[in-house]
């Protein structure tokens, strides 16, 4: 039995020392059985449930989440310090010295007129600390592991720091388009990996118009997917009534059904 000291209220610090007694020898076995791979995907799961907490404005949710994100942080970090690598405080350390070094304005002598010179030092101390020289080092240092649609999208604001970009939103679009024409001949063709290749340029392109519109596209199509559960889910409301399954009725039949759903949810959004 470890020797705990039961609190009131606990700390970080507590949060350390608890971390380090589950990892023990007579903690958890769970807990000890544990490398970074095998919660890789606990961390983004609760880096999620931090975003929704925050979407619904829900403090004492966002409160819970944000120990799960930190516990995650925790957990990597004691597992590193058992090989003698780092531990929780060079983790705080780092980041401490990161803030430091580019908020000169602050911790320095720089001015600063406004934020957007704030992200324009960022930026230069950033690609100067990691060794990046070119402007294509700036386009490869994004994740990979990042979700398409924001990788996508951090890619065009790096390219944009390098003069490459559309004039104005309209350029974009004519461009999406343009994608579109070719995603169209590709289809004619028939060759799947020239149809992948064409699919993602249009992807790509969208992101561009969306960026350009200054949209988040990965906000904008979560809000898509939300919005055509809502429509499915009415369209069904108005066919189960009926005794009709669904899947037994033709595609067109259930356009009508669909047109009608999004009519009746528009009148709602009127009401309201």
């Amino acid at each position: 039995m470890y020797d705990f000291k039961f609190k009131e209220k606990y700390d970080v610090n507590d949060l350390v020392e608890i971390m380090k007694i589950l990892r023990g020898e007579n903690g958890c076995p769970w807990d000890r059985e544990q490398d970074h791979k095998s919660i890789r995907k606990n961390f983004l799961e609760e880096t999620y449930e931090v975003l929704e907490a925050i979407d619904a404005e829900d403090a004492s949710l966002l409160r819970e989440e944000l120990g799960d994100v930190l516990l995650q942080v925790v957990f990597h970090s004691q597992m590193e310090a058992e090989k003698g690598v780092f531990d929780f405080s060079d983790v705080a350390d780092e980041v401490c010295k990161k803030l430091i070094e580019r908020h000169p304005h602050v911790f320095g002598e720089i001015s600063v007129e406004n934020s957007g010179e704030v992200l324009k030092n960022w930026d230069n101390i950033k690609q100067a600390s990691k060794g990046q020289e070119t402007y294509t080092d700036t386009l490869k240092s994004v994740p990979k592991i990042l979700p398409a649609l924001m990788k996508s999208y951090k890619i065009g604001q790096r390219a944009k720091r390098a003069g490459m970009d559309f004039k104005s939103e309209l350029d974009a679009f004519e461009a999406l388009e343009s994608e579109v024409g070719e995603l169209k001949k590709a289809l004619d063709g028939k060759c799947r990996s020239e149809i992948e290749d064409e699919l993602g340029d249009v992807l790509f392109s969208a992101v561009n118009v969306a960026r350009k519109l200054e949209i988040d596209p990965e906000e904008c199509l979560s809000k898509a997917c939300e919005k055509f559960i809502k429509r499915f889910a009415e369209t069904e409301n108005l066919i189960r009534p009926q005794g009709i399954d669904m899947k037994t009725l033709g595609i067109n039949e259930l356009d009508v059904y669909w047109r009608l759903a999004k009519q009746k949810l528009a009148e709602k959004n009127k009401g309201q």
